[in-house]
């Protein structure tokens, strides 16, 4: 089996972008603020909770300037250049208005908003400020995606034909944000819209029809299982996800001539190389193929670097508002199949 190395990334210098978080969510404090905070480009400058003990110990923990307890004095600091959004779903609208009406530009955690049709209100107010809002997908900003799309193009696989995902994690607490419906919790939108968004953008197209099958957890009232098969114009994905199922995730991409797995598609860890098999399928488990590696990269450091650079006019916002709307009639489709049990057709 051959085996093939990628380089790391080039990052394009640019004035850095100063950032303020709202709020200390567990994937701000443990994920994105460490991987902010050694970047150059993407420095976070404050840091705001309800509880202004709680910003403190998280500035004082990752060291940022200043601390406040309240999102709207955040919004109001004058040194501060973007806001990361990693509030809960049902609050990721509202904030991130009232952030852009501040003349900040935004980058919100997934999913942006509760359906398709809040996120014409983040677009009405992102053209008439004139700033960015992005929607925060790191996957889509990791140099692994970036080689499958690019594989696919060369014709590596021949005509892609089918994308195949799963996404799991067994997590059951009444008092998390997750498991709360009118929060926007349940397994669909916290980590199926991970295989959709990466389906549509290795497909370059929108689905015309989508059929969903969705189960309920009976307490709690969220989504815990959930699968959909998504039609395109030019093939078809399916996936399913749920949040009380063993951890696993999985990304397969087949096409009339070939095979890519990504072995590990959505959290690939920060300080582990990447890779991806290529398989022909002349011989049996891939034993024919080539393994591409590429070196250990921290994805919500590009995520914030990206964005940072769009910011300062170098490329664009990797995940626009439009492509948002776009995932997002998707799942409200899917949402929808499941309660009519007919196929429906992404508004």
């Amino acid at each position: 089996m051959k085996t093939t190395r990628i380089p790391t990334p080039v990052v394009d210098e640019h004035e850095p972008v100063r950032w303020g978080v709202l709020g200390a969510a567990n994937i701000a404090v443990g994920k994105v603020i460490p991987a902010m905070q050694h970047s150059a480009h993407s420095p976070v400058v404050a840091i705001a909770s309800r509880s202004l003990a709680k910003a403190q110990a998280a500035a004082e923990k990752h060291g940022i300037p200043r601390a406040y307890g309240s999102y709207q004095e955040l919004i109001d600091d004058p040194d501060v250049d973007a806001i990361y959004n990693p509030l809960p779903n049902h609050l990721h609208v509202p904030w991130s208005i009232k952030a852009a009406e501040a003349g900040k530009h935004v980058l919100c955690e997934k999913p942006l908003a509760l359906n398709a049709d809040e996120i014409a209100q983040l677009i009405e107010v992102r053209d008439r400020k004139q700033v960015h809002i992005g929607e925060a997908f790191m996957v889509r900003t990791h140099p692994q995606w970036a080689a499958v799309r690019e594989l696919i193009a060369e014709g590596r696989i021949g005509e892609l034909r089918l994308v195949a995902g799963h996404f799991s994690y067994f997590r059951r607490d009444p008092n998390d944000v997750r498991s709360r419906p009118d929060w926007g919790g349940g397994a669909l939108l916290d980590i199926g819209c991970y295989p959709i968004t990466l389906s549509r953008w290795l497909f370059g197209e929108e689905p015309t029809e989508v059929v969903g099958v969705i189960e309920d957890d009976p307490e709690l009232k969220v989504d815990r299982l959930a699968s959909g098969l998504l039609k395109f114009p030019s093939g078809q994905a399916t996936f399913s996800c749920s949040m009380q199922l063993v951890p696993f995730q999985m990304m397969q991409i087949f096409g009339t001539e070939g095979r890519i797995q990504v072995e590990i598609p959505y959290s690939p860890p920060f300080n582990h190389e990447c890779r991806i098999l290529i398989d022909d399928g002349s011989e049996f488990v891939g034993a024919a193929g080539e393994v591409i590696t590429l070196p250990a990269v921290d994805q919500y450091r590009l995520q914030a670097e990206r964005f940072s650079e769009a910011v300062r006019g170098v490329g664009k916002v990797p995940v626009s508002l439009e492509d948002a709307r776009g995932n997002m009639a998707v799942i409200d489709a899917l949402f929808k199949s499941a309660k009519t049990g007919r196929w429906e057709k992404p508004a």
